[in-house]
């Protein structure tokens, strides 16, 4: 269940935290980040961004449910929480269809059966 998306729209809102999402979705990563998470000093090479601004954005985008942070030694290590965008597109996908379930004009196909 998605959790604020009063939340996850001022999180998303803000520019620095919608580059710091799109580097975490593809991260060009080199100092000591994983395949599956990156160290914050990469997030502030990357994004040419303090790591006290890096702190104060990544802490908004835990707060809103997208980012999951681990500390390894003396590094923070993020991943985003794709599971948290799968229910954001979810429960956006709803505002484009009628009472019936069924996809308003210019939205995508789905059956009525899909709908039940």
């Amino acid at each position: 269940m998605l959790t604020d998306p009063e939340l996850v729209f001022k999180a998303l809102a803000d520019p620095a935290r919608l580059r710091i999402v799109e580097f975490l979705r593809r991260p060009e990563a080199e100092c000591c980040s994983a395949a599956d998470r990156v160290c914050a000093c990469d997030i502030e090479a990357a994004l040419g961004l303090a790591q006290a601004t890096i702190s104060h954005h990544m802490k908004r985008l835990q707060e809103a449910g997208l980012v999951h942070a681990e500390k390894r030694g003396r590094w923070m290590h993020y991943r985003l929480n794709r599971d948290a965008f799968a229910q954001i597109a979810d429960w956006l996908a709803e505002f484009s269809r009628d009472a019936d379930g069924l996809r308003t004009k210019g939205a995508p196909r789905r059956t009525r059966a899909e709908a039940a």
